[in-house]
């Protein structure tokens, strides 16, 4: 899909005095303060700086300013003729370049660029002296380490190309820039290395990205994600998201592709498979057997997490299922709720928890689970609404999907369990058997960019299949995921 319509260009006049009558009605001058324009004449030519005030540096202004006052002394002395080209040679900046229209010297304007315009000329240099408001690259609360490093990606796009640069000093390493959308026009990079990833891929991404036709990104890399991938009502994470520059320039290493949104934290990692949201980069900072032991550890608890509930409330409406040594399991207090309702209700509290943690102030957080623990929890209790039992198994499913690396496969992990809930409810033992054939087929047919949702495992890959149940050792990993199709197969070279 193409563009809904092509942008009419409007050529720069020689005529400053139109440029400056035009661009006053497009970017709304006396009505926005924070775009504005310095008008200077030097050898006798009318000279315009136009900039938005927040996006650029205006300490460079100021410096540019300067050059130009002492330009239009030095000229005169030496009879300078050529204006443009002598401001061109005064510009203490290294990325300078020249449009031809009015829409482009506008866009990059906004984009916090300053553009000049000078009497008799029909281009405008347009200078890069970007200086976005942001924070510092501190470490992501989604996906802290014990040991490692402590920067993360920010919503500054240039700091975020920057930090994938000083881990991959390679220079094959491409960072393809577009801009996306017709009103907002975001800024869009594509990383890959050249030579590694599968250029059919990258290919795949420049078409989706051009072809996405909408006013503005207002969810930045969550819209970006839903045009590519086309994901429907599927619940289940088609793309990885990182705010660690490690994880990202680990996986350009490999051969994926990176996309990074203007104004997003996040990196997009494409194209995945359901192993790369279980894995967490705390076990590349441990020993390889404390690194397996580590992601073992999380296995078990998203299986936990996913059936522990189902599987009790089967043992808890068919006694008869349960060998005598555990006999023990199921309620032993009996309420007027059924227990069904109890662990929807319970589930329904935590994702209100959860909820509310997130919109509450921090100093108020520590209040906040004092009363979902003494108040909510044991009074319900003991009034009867819940068995022991059921808020004792909710909370290990809720540990475990907290476990979970990947946000958005515990969110879809939640989903599957009350599927298999109401399952085992309406069917009981048959109605758990097929819950879980129909899941697992439906991850089986899911596919990312044609690549197999299960893959290592379907189809089987023995040797990354091996990698994904251990964490080996660094110097053992020698080759690339085949699925990706890299171009350079081999990570590490025998001697």
């Amino acid at each position: 899909m193409s563009q809904a319509h092509e942008k009419k260009e409007t050529p720069i006049s020689r005529n400053i005095v139109e440029n400056e009558a035009e661009l006053k009605k497009r970017l709304g001058f006396g009505t926005s303060f924070d775009v504005g324009v310095r008008t200077l004449t030097v050898l006798d030519k009318h000279i315009q700086i136009y900039f938005v005030n927040g996006l650029c540096d205006i300490q460079f202004i100021i410096e540019q300013i300067r050059e130009l006052m002492l330009l239009e002394s030095r000229g005169r002395v030496n009879e300078t003729t050529n204006v443009q080209q002598a401001i061109i040679n005064h510009l203490p900046h290294v990325q300078v370049e020249f449009v031809d229209n009015l829409e482009d010297a506008t866009t990059q304007m906004l984009s916090g660029l300053v553009f000049i315009l000078v009497e008799g000329e029909d281009r405008a240099i347009v200078i890069d002296v970007r200086s976005y408001p942001t924070r510092g690259p501190e470490e992501p609360d989604t996906e802290r380490v014990v040991r490692g490093s402590r920067d993360g990606y920010t919503e500054n796009i240039i700091i975020n190309t920057a930090l994938t640069r000083r881990r991959i000093r390679d220079d094959r390493l491409r960072n393809e820039i577009m801009r996306v959308s017709q009103r907002s026009q975001t800024d869009i990079c594509i990383s890959y290395i050249d030579g590694v990833a599968d250029p059919k891929m990258v290919e795949i991404l420049k078409k989706e990205l051009k072809a996405i036709n909408i006013d503005g990104l207002t969810m930045s890399d969550k819209v970006v994600e839903e045009y590519i991938v086309k994901q429907g009502f599927n619940p289940f994470p088609l793309v990885r998201y990182t705010e660690r520059p490690d994880v990202a320039a680990n996986h350009l290493l490999e051969g994926h592709v990176l996309i990074m949104v203007d104004t997003s934290p996040s990196v997009i990692i494409t194209p995945t498979t359901f192993f790369h949201h279980v894995q967490h980069a705390e076990e590349y900072r441990q020993a390889p057997f404390i690194g397996t032991a580590l992601r073992w550890t999380r296995f078990i608890g998203i299986m936990f997490s996913l059936l522990i509930l189902p599987f009790w409330l089967l043992l808890t409406m068919n006694p008869n299922l349960l060998p005598p040594a555990l006999d023990f399991i199921g309620p032993n207090e009996t309420t007027n709720i059924p227990v069904f309702l109890q662990i929807l209700f319970a589930e329904l509290g935590i994702e209100l928890l959860r909820m509310a943690a997130i919109h509450t102030p921090s100093p108020l957080a520590t209040a906040l689970g004092l009363v979902a623990a003494l108040l909510i929890g044991e009074i319900a209790i003991e009034v009867g609404y819940f068995t022991p039992e059921v808020i004792l198994y909710v909370a290990i499913g809720a540990i475990g999907m907290f476990a979970t690396p990947s946000y958005e496969l515990g969110v879809a992990l939640r989903a599957i369990r009350v599927f298999l809930l109401v399952a085992v409810a309406a069917f009981k033992a048959p109605g758990f058997i097929i819950g879980m054939t129909i899941f697992v087929l439906f991850l089986a047919s899911i596919k990312t960019f044609a690549k197999p949702y299960l893959w290592p495992f379907l189809p089987f890959d023995p040797v990354s299949a091996w990698h994904i149940l251990v964490r080996s050792s660094v110097p053992s990993m020698r080759y690339r995921p085949t699925f990706l199709h890299p171009q350079d197969p081999i990570k590490q070279k025998s001697e």
